[in-house]
């Protein structure tokens, strides 16, 4: 028994040996070889733009992309919008008749794999030409327009760019038709007509062009190079213009101390209105009769300098979602009331430092503003930074009861900015100022390629009053308080006067316009008669006290009522005519103006120079 076990365990011991490893035999542990880094390769990207037809209203593209190594799938996309302007456009609507081929010729097969991408099979190609049409009839300042006098489009809305793929240079040579010339911030390519070279799609896309016989005026500011480009007849001298906007320009870069561009290009369409920013130019549309008279003109010296303006703030004083962009989706932010309300409280601001309007046209400007913002129910319902967050869904799609529940980030921006402006050159005794803030961010912020946020702004606002602002900042731009407009104004000698000039009158309180004949509701604000007696938007209102009713009449006629007085209103609903008693009310819409303090202080007339170069 006992050597039994013996023979077991040296046994054992035997086998447990001869599957040891020796060691010589021993490995070393292998550590995983790391995939190679493989730095994508961006493809060579360029394209035509021509316009043979004009006066089909059709672009006509061909985009080459050619890689070392093209992908199974090239993946190209059309932006669903553009920066500037935030709303959801869809501009692969207006694409048709694409096709796309190998560098000879050959077709290739593709599909649209949602609303604005196009997938090509390149079946090992080196180059892709895809050619389409762009149908372009709509002008505004953010899409395109062709026809036989111009065209006029924004790359955003006309090129494509190619997925995962945005930092890629690309150019674009445009066949103009006829004599026409072309216009564009985009730089040329050197020894190639009409070609233009873009670092990136950001840049790209923020480059519009103009194709037409226009008229040209060049002008230096600070040793750069500036031009209007203009399309179309019209009232305006352009001379006088350049000489205005140049005005602009340099009390700009007195507050930022240089000019980020080599070149700016102003182009301007004398149909359409409105604006829209870019980083060395700018597309303007105003009537070709608004240069004249005078107070027109300074409304379209105002734009000038809003859209010139944003070549700072917002184009390099970037808030935290505006850049690098998503062009296939919103960019949400609650800054837009500093990007847009602040810009157009500057282009007011540039035109008095310039002597393009007096301060007290300042004073009654912003008081009309103000006048606009406290007759407006919806200054109760939204604040500046949910307005500025839900621009994409309510700024440019407003119905009949925006008056009652949304502001525009614009026009109460505008006026935030204003006061905030006016306490900090308060709390530091003039020493600091809006200027000071928009140096900060542009020095700490552009300059070291930083996007702000809602805290950085506020934090720059405090470091220049030399206090908190939280309490500001709380009531009237995350909140929906009513601004104190006097704890603002006095500092500077100024009162706000309010006043009800028509409380006597009576009133119905419906917002009505009158076509072909029929007068109709287009909205109804909250707090009025209307409101309160359930009248309705859309209503026509068809007789008054059995009268047929029009504007004329219906104002005629109630001078000679008072409040309270009962009329009885017959009105189309829904195509069913009914009568409605109705009791008049009165306007409670308030009037504003600014007026000096009687005795203003020395320290008072002081701000007030520092502030608008005038004297109370």
């Amino acid at each position: 028994m006992f050597k039994s076990t013996i023979v077991l365990v040296l046994l054992a011991a035997f086998l447990f040996a001869m599957n040891q490893e020796t060691p010589a035999q021993k490995k070393p542990a292998q550590k995983p070889t790391p995939a190679p880094v493989v730095k994508a390769v961006p493809p060579e990207i360029s394209y035509t733009v021509s316009m043979s037809k004009p006066w089909t209203h059709l672009l006509e593209v061909e985009m080459k992309v050619k890689w070392a190594q093209m992908p199974e799938k090239a993946e190209l996309k059309m932006p669903v919008w553009t920066p500037g302007s935030y709303l959801i456009r869809e501009y692969a609507r207006h694409v048709q008749n694409f096709s796309a081929k190998d560098a000879s010729g050959n077709e290739l097969t593709w599909a649209k794999s949602n609303k604005n991408t196009w997938a090509i099979d390149t079946k090992g190609a080196k180059e892709i030409v895809a050619k389409y049409l762009v149908y372009s009839n709509e002008l505004t300042v953010r899409t395109n327009e062709v026809n036989d006098e111009h065209a006029f489009w924004n790359n955003s809305a006309a090129l494509f760019f190619v997925k995962d793929h945005l930092a890629a240079p690309s150019t674009v040579k445009v066949n103009p038709y006829g004599n026409w010339r072309v216009a564009t911030g985009l730089p040329p390519v050197e020894g190639q007509a009409n070609t233009f070279r873009a670092e990136n799609y950001d840049v790209l896309y923020d480059s519009p062009f103009e194709v037409s016989d226009f008229k040209e005026y060049k002008f230096d500011v600070q040793g750069k190079s500036h031009r209007f480009v203009i399309t179309g007849e019209g009232n305006y001298d352009l001379k006088k213009l350049a000489v205005d906007t140049a005005k602009i320009v340099e009390e700009s870069y007195k507050i930022f101390g240089e000019l980020a561009y080599d070149n700016y290009t102003f182009i301007v369409n004398t149909r359409g209105g409105g604006g829209l920013e870019h980083l060395n130019s700018t597309a303007l549309q105003t009537n070709r009769f608004g240069f004249k008279p005078d107070a027109r003109y300074k409304g379209f010296l105002g734009l000038v300098a809003h859209e010139y303006f944003h070549n700072f703030n917002v184009k390099r004083i970037r808030p935290d979602a505006l850049g690098p962009f998503d062009y296939e989706n919103e960019n949400y932010t609650k800054l837009l009331w500093v990007a847009e309300g602040g810009t157009e409280y500057y282009s007011n601001l540039l035109l008095v430092r310039a002597g393009l309007i007096s301060d007290k046209e300042f004073l009654r400007q912003r008081a009309a503003g103000i006048q606009a913002l406290q007759n407006r129910p919806g200054r109760l319902e939204t604040s500046v930074e949910s307005a500025s967050f839900d621009a994409w869904i309510k700024y440019y799609r407003p119905d009949e009861n925006a008056v009652n529940n949304q502001i525009s980030y614009y026009d109460k921006g505008e006026i935030v900015n204003m006061m905030l402006d006016m306490a900090i050159r308060a709390s530091s005794g003039g020493a600091k100022s809006l200027d000071d803030v928009m140096r900060h961010l542009y020095t700490e912020f552009f300059k070291k390629g930083k996007n702000y946020t809602p805290a950085d702004y506020q934090k720059a606002c405090e470091t220049m009053a030399g206090k908190s602002l939280d309490d500001f900042f709380a009531k009237y731009v995350r909140g929906v308080a009513e601004i104190d407009y006097n704890a603002f104004a006095n500092p500077f000698g100024l009162n706000l006067n309010m006043k009800t000039p028509n409380a006597s009158k009576a009133y119905i309180g419906a917002d009505t316009a009158e076509a072909n004949g029929v007068l109709s509701i287009r909205s109804i604000s909250a707090g009025t008669p209307a409101y309160d007696q359930g009248l309705n938007t859309g209503d026509q209102i068809v007789a008054i006290d059995g009268y047929r009713a029009s504007t004329q009449f219906m104002t005629s006629y109630l001078n000679e009522k008072k409040p309270n007085d009962k009329v009885k209103l017959t009105i189309f609903r829904f195509d069913k005519l009914r009568d409605i008693d109705f009791k008049l009310g009165n306007d409670k819409r308030q009037e504003y103006d600014f007026s000096v303090i009687s005795g203003a202080t020395e320290e008072q007339k002081k701000l007030y120079k520092q502030y608008l170069n005038g004297d109370l």
